[in-house]
Order: structure tokens, then sequence, then C-alpha cells
């Protein structure tokens, strides 16, 4: 009997093909059933998938999927029969220490930087088995957050209030420094980003003292450290790297950790004893000032409405774009075939985008632009194909004509525009 490896060229296609229907049944067949991220190669050796979550690369980072892509066959099948919450409680009833998070959330909610940002809070706190430690999330004005247990939060601080409504880091920052006599954490992690966490951290870190480690994008166990922990910091414009024992106050960046999928935590509400000082600030918010949506860049678009050759009648779409007061994008088909400008076009052979809601109408999902949203908080897809690579990529997915779903989105919301007019009128 021959010794030669029979190869089937049709399921190492598959095997490669991440947006196959068939990708996870047949990785799993070519690895003998051992692991969706592994299969035996033609040449008999085993080859390792490095689009897989948890693969971990040449220069030692983990991969942590941003597109959904991978999650497709389990999006799809939790459609069919949603199954019980298996994680695991954990409830810390007197933490050792407190490891402090101040999210950014952006527009009332988590994003997934936050989420990044609290997984990394739980690596410090789960360290030591015998001593655990709590996170603790400090959240300022109103939100619509559900979900602090999810995310890893043992403790949460709400600081609610006129007062830290908009743009005020004085009267946040006094509140920190109240939290930090009151609790005194040992560490004191925000994103460093543009929404606020950057200029905040590095405004307590003064406050208190430290020097803080900013760009931080990975935490190591070091036992000659103060606290049993160095960091890696992006230095030189991102060039080069920067490792150093990680002081108390540290600002990280997007998946600088893994977020909490497999425990639900406490989020027990907390309050200050002391309660909170009385700032006088020298600041004054005016509020946002209106932009006109068609103005805005798409790699700085925070809603974009995004049109591919599913949409037939443009005119109702560009409607559609005004009355929701979202920024127009394209595939590169309608792009292509001049209804959409050229610096309109999403995607890697066009503009990658970050919006915080991202409503595909008419477009099927091709690689390429599957790649150009993927750093996408919220996807919504629009489509007639109930089984393009969109709609699985999609969080929330709406399966009909986008014509009449557009005119029926345009319809709702100038009706409930008009209801809040009686409502002011009427008071």
């Amino acid at each position: 009997m021959s010794e030669l490896v029979r190869r089937d060229p049709r399921k190492e296609w598959i095997a490669r093909n991440r947006l196959h229907p068939q990708h996870l049944e047949v990785l799993a067949e070519l690895g003998g059933g051992a692991s969706p991220s592994e299969w035996l190669g033609p040449n008999g050796l085993m080859r390792r998938d490095p689009h897989a979550v948890g693969f971990i690369g040449p220069n030692g980072i983990k991969r942590i999927d941003r597109s959904g892509a991978q999650q497709a066959a389990a999006q799809s099948s939790s459609r069919q029969a949603q199954p019980e919450d298996t994680r695991r409680r954990v409830e810390i009833e007197a933490p050792a220490f407190l490891v402090a998070v101040v999210p950014d959330m952006p527009s009332g909610r988590l994003s997934s930087h936050d989420r990044d940002l609290l997984g990394l809070a739980r690596q410090l706190a789960d360290a030591e088995p015998e001593r655990p430690g709590a996170v603790l999330a400090v959240i300022f004005g109103e939100h619509k957050e559900t979900h602090f247990d999810e995310a890893g939060a043992d403790r949460l601080l709400h600081l609610a209030g006129e007062g830290f409504a908009g743009y005020m880091p004085e009267a946040r920052i006094a509140a920190l420094q109240s939290v930090e006599r009151e609790l005194t954490p040992r560490h004191w992690l925000l994103p460093d980003s543009t929404l606020g966490g950057a200029e905040l951290g590095r405004r307590l870190a003064v406050r208190l003292g430290e020097r803080p480690a900013t760009q931080v994008w990975q935490i190591e166990a070091d036992a000659a450290s103060e606290h049993g922990w160095r960091c890696m910091a992006r230095g030189a414009a991102g060039s080069s790297d920067i490792s150093r024992t990680l002081p108390r106050v540290a600002l990280a960046l997007a998946e600088c950790a893994e977020p909490v999928s497999e425990t639900r935590h406490a989020a027990q509400p907390v309050t200050l004893a002391q309660g909170l000082p009385e700032v006088l600030g020298r600041i004054e918010d005016l509020g946002a000032v209106a932009v006109d949506p068609a103005g805005v860049a798409l790699a700085e678009a925070e809603f974009i409405l995004s049109a591919g050759n599913g949409v037939k009648d443009w005119d109702a779409y560009h409607h559609a774009a005004q009355v929701l007061g979202a920024t127009e994008g394209a595939s590169r088909v309608a792009v292509d075939d001049g209804f959409m400008a050229r610096d309109r076009q999403v995607g890697a052979t066009g503009t990658w985008v970050t919006a915080r809601v991202y409503v595909a109408v008419g477009i099927s999902g091709a690689i390429q632009h599957l790649q150009g949203i993927q750093g996408c908080d919220k996807v919504v897809a629009i489509n007639l194909d109930g089984g393009c690579d969109m709609i699985k990529r999609a969080d929330l997915a709406v399966i009909g004509d986008a014509g009449a779903i557009l005119a029926a989105l345009v319809a709702q919301v100038e009706r409930y525009r008009e209801q809040q007019r009686e409502n002011r009128d009427a008071a």
C-alpha cells in the first residue's frame, strides 16, 4: 500500500477560507477532530491557523479576534438555540487589594477597548490565588451598560450627577483623588485613547505624584519588581518598545489583554463614605458642536451607513443617511459603478474604519470589506441573502429588501422626533 498522503484540494481550500460555511467543520476533519486551528497538511506536517483566536505568533503576541468572522458558526447556532450561561460565578468578599479601572464608556457603554482594559485588570487581580484582588470599575455620569459583571468588574463605583456631565476633568480628578484616599487601589488603569482616558490618566498621575506608563500593550510577571509585574509600552512613535516595572498608574492600548469571557463577577455597588468634594471648575462645557456627517472623514466617523450593490434607490439612501445623521460609506462595487466617490470606499483597498456603529446596506461582505470594518464595535447588516458573509459578521442582521427597510427606518425616526417635539411643546 502506498505511503503517499492523499490530499483533497477542495477541503484544503475550504480550510484556508475562514468565511466558508464549512470552514470549522473541515478544519476539525483535517486535524483528526483534535483542534479546528490545526490540521494535517499535504506533506504530513501539522499546519496551524495564524488567524485562530489564541494563536501565539513569532513575536509572542497572542491573537485576539476582532473581525467576528471566526464566530460565524457559533452565532448561527446561537440563533437556533440559546444555551444556558455556563460561566463560572466569581465573588470576592474580602479582597486583599483593589485594581481600579476608569473606562471611557463612549455613548454610555463599554467599548472593546474598555473590555480589554478590564481583562488586563483581571490579570493583576487574579495573579495571587491565595490573596485575590478585586477589580473596581469607576464610572462617571449616566450610562446604559448592564453587563459590568460579564466584563470582569467585582466592584462598581458609579459617580453620577451634573458635575460629571460633559468635559469636566477637574471634577473627575477630584473624585478620583477621593477614591485614592479612601480605597487606595494598588493600580490605576485607564485607556490610552483620545476619548478622554489619555488626558484623565495623565492628570491623575500628576496629582498622585506618579510617573505613569503610557501606550502599554502587554504585562508580564517579574519577581524582581515591587508588585511582581513588568509592562511593555510603545515608544518613539511606536517604532520601539520600552520595558519597565509596572507603576501604579498605567494607560493601556486596545488589545492589551483578552477580554473576560469565561467568568461572571459580582459587580457589587460601592459608595464613598466621605462623599465627594465640591470643585469649582474653571472649564465650562458648552456642549457638542453640530457637524455635518457628510464632511466627516470615514476614518474618524462614529456612525456609518454604507451602501453596496444591493442598493437600487440611491436618492432614498442619501435621504436615509441625512435623516439618521450618518456618514456615508460604500463598497468597492458601488464606487466602481460610479454611485459613490472614491474617498467613500470602505475596506482594505479603501479606508479602514473604526465606527461605533456600522450599518451595511446591500453589501455581501467580500474579505477586503470585512477586513476594513474589523475595528467597528457594532455591525448591522441589511441584506436579502441570509447566508452572505456580511450577515455572518454582523451583530444584528435584518433579512429583507434594503429599500423597504431603509424607508421604514426613516419613517420610524421621523415619527419619534415628531413625538419628541410634541412632548416639548406640551411641556
